[in-house]
């Protein structure tokens, strides 16, 4: 089955494409007829199961139908962390490639000034944290009236870090007239009830878990200061029978601020990301292929289009702190039969992501001997 047999409008299929999604997954297949129906939606779903874009593409879709002269936010999407939110961020930008839509994310740490002069612009789509969305409106009115469509991602871990008052707190603000969608990896009972509480005869779908990581995967990670990554990666990548290395970065700057420290030893190597254009990307993917690049550094989001068989280094430069897109990034190695080797550099602040990881492999990985590092 291909993205057209879900009715998906022409720009939405040519982004997801360019992206390198092939087809369908599972969850999305299930999700996008009936959000598209107008449907209240519960997912059950794992990151890696393609949930992101499952509830991205038929809420553009739904929103290109119906293009007003507005200035009102017409989608919320709230997720708990700022990571996850700045993850939706690029998705939702991907996706919404070829379509006239505008987008805003907010979360701690940036100056409010700044988000409520955006807030005062045309919004089509606002990912945000709860407790950041509620600082802003303490400050300012900001019109919540007009949604319609409110998504909750990730909702077992909102309610696990104490979200929950906050969520109730913004869905006072709402409009009753609106489609919810749901999407949580486990539903325990007070999560059911929270679904229950704020949903109308919901669409329920549970996808399988994602598998573990396969078994020819040799996995390791090095305990090692934050300042000394770049330096231990440089040490390793000095093995010269390391023909390929895939180098996982949390952000977009992070990611182009590693390879000119790279290039400055002499290890080739190129960046993709959100910020380059399709064309850069493709040609780096290719360089990358085709060995005129050893190394090629990546976000998770961009890395989707990269599909290769022998790939036999994968590095975790920064632990994702979704415990589902450690598997989604290993699992790149170690195909077709082959060997592969996934590494994992770890800071004092990843020791609770690297702990989250090994609960959901059900594995401890071995420590790996550090390198010297000058």
């Amino acid at each position: 089955m291909s993205f057209r047999n879900l009715n998906l409008i022409n720009p939405i299929v040519r982004a997801v494409t360019e992206a390198g999604y092939s087809k369908p997954t599972e969850i999305q297949y299930a999700a996008v007829p009936p959000i598209l129906a107008g449907r209240d939606f519960i997912g059950y779903a794992q990151t890696g199961t393609g949930k992101t874009a499952a509830f991205a593409m038929p809420i553009l879709q739904l929103l290109k139908r119906n293009t007003p002269d507005h200035k009102e936010i017409r989608t919320l999407i709230l997720t708990p962390t700022r990571e996850l939110v700045q993850q939706l961020e690029e998705s939702f930008k991907v996706y919404s490639k070829y379509l006239p839509l505008s987008q805003l994310s907010i979360f701690g740490g940036v100056l409010s000034g700044s988000q409520l002069a955006a807030l005062r612009k045309r919004v089509d789509i606002l990912i945000a944290t709860p407790e950041r969305l509620l600082n802003l409106v303490s400050q300012r009115p900001i019109d919540l009236s007009k949604i319609e469509i409110l998504v909750l991602d990730e909702a077992d871990r909102m309610l696990d870090m104490g979200f929950a008052e906050d969520v109730k707190k913004i869905l006072k603000l709402i409009s009753q007239k609106r489609q919810t969608l749901f999407f949580s990896a486990t539903m325990p009972s007070e999560v059911r009830k929270f679904a229950d509480a704020m949903m109308n005869n919901p669409v329920e779908v549970t996808v399988d878990q994602i598998p573990s990581p396969l078994q020819c995967v040799n996995q390791s990670v090095y305990f090692v200061e934050k300042t000394k990554k770049t330096d231990l990666l440089i040490n390793i990548l000095q093995d010269v029978s390391i023909l390929r290395s895939l180098v996982f970065t949390r952000t977009k700057q992070g990611a182009d601020r590693l390879v000119k420290q790279l290039e400055r030893t002499g290890i080739f190597a190129a960046a993709i990301h959100g910020n380059k254009s399709q064309i850069a990307r493709q040609q780096a993917v290719e360089d990358f292929k085709n060995s005129k690049i050893r190394v090629l550094v990546a976000t998770d989001i961009a890395a989707r289009g990269i599909d290769m068989e022998e790939l036999p280094y994968v590095v975790n430069y920064e632990l994702p702190d979704v415990p589902e897109t450690y598997v989604n990034r290993i699992e790149r190695t170690g195909r077709a039969g082959t060997k592969g080797t996934a590494v994992s550099f770890c800071d004092e602040g990843e020791r609770s992501d690297l702990s989250n990881i090994q609960k959901l492999i059900g594995f401890i990985m071995p420590v790996g001997k550090l390198h010297y590092i000058h």
